[in-house]
């Protein structure tokens, strides 16, 4: 009878012990699952570097519409400027300066303008389409008569009226800033009205040089820039002095320019020593 009172006086107790068993099991558990739910968390974060937390900067583009007679020296200062200047991206819209003052004109983008030619700028000016106090005397160039590199019967100016030279390359008198100072040339040599039936028309001086070199012009009039590129051309000689104004080629900030401090930067920078040099090389004189 002892036994079995004992047995039944302890089955509380176990009971008891039971529910706490539970209880604990309940609570690691949970304890379980809240780690691993963290862990979990932990691991699909994607971890923040500075890279994410800030946008890749994209470059400054920078659109600068020039003279054809100018991607030599411009080519070479790209690689020059954007080396010091990461932020910048150069893009060159090469064309005649009358065009790309048509350009302009009619809202296409720019955000510097170099023409080979004053008059040019000045429309611009006039029409509010540049930004005020920008414009610079950027470069000088100088007019001259090439032949073919075989062609050795023409050696000055009056030599054009010979009857075996049949045709004379001259460039669009609209858009062509050299057709202007051909004109004033040889209008001052008393050779315009004698040579003008002469003349063969060219969109633009690479297309006069074109002419020469193929023989299709015995002579044509060009910069002293452009003709130094070919080794087919050879330059009779350069337009007389005081035959004509002085060849200019300003330069200025676009008015429409979204990139303004930028662009007045690198139109600072084509003034430096470091950047004439390279002009200089290839034929230009600093301007005034």
């Amino acid at each position: 009878m002892k036994l079995l009172s004992t047995s039944k006086a302890c089955e509380p107790q176990k009971a008891c012990n039971t529910k706490v068993s539970y209880t604990l099991i309940a609570a690691l558990l949970g304890l379980i699952v809240l780690l691993m739910s963290g862990c979990s968390s932990a691991v699909n974060e994607t971890p923040k570097t500075e890279g994410s937390q800030t946008e890749q900067v994209k470059p400054i583009e920078l659109l600068v519409s020039t003279a054809p007679s100018l991607k030599g020296s411009l080519e070479e200062i790209k690689g020059l400027y954007t080396a010091k200047n990461a932020q910048v991206k150069l893009v060159y819209n090469y064309g005649p300066s009358g065009s790309l003052q048509n350009q302009i004109e009619q809202g296409a983008a720019a955000d510097i303008f170099i023409s080979q030619g004053k008059p040019q700028m000045d429309a611009l000016e006039q029409k509010g389409l540049i930004k005020q106090g920008t414009r610079i005397n950027l470069l000088g160039d100088e007019l001259v008569l090439v032949v073919n590199k075989n062609n050795t019967r023409i050696k000055s100016f009056e030599d054009l009226t010979s009857e075996e030279v049949k045709k004379i390359g001259i460039g669009e008198a609209e858009s062509v800033p050299a057709a202007k100072t051909t004109k004033e040339t040889l209008e001052t040599l008393k050779l315009w009205d004698e040579l003008q039936p002469k003349f063969v028309i060219g969109k633009d001086l690479m297309q006069i040089m074109t002419y020469v070199e193929t023989e299709n012009a015995e002579a044509g009039f060009v910069w002293d820039t452009i003709a130094i590129t070919s080794d087919k051309v050879r330059i009779v000689a350069p337009a007389p002095a005081n035959s004509h104004k002085p060849v200019t080629l300003p330069a200025a900030v676009v008015a429409s320019s979204k990139n303004g401090d930028e662009a007045s930067k690198f139109l600072e920078y084509l003034q430096s020593d470091e950047a004439m040099k390279i002009f200089e090389k290839n034929g230009f004189i600093r301007g005034e």
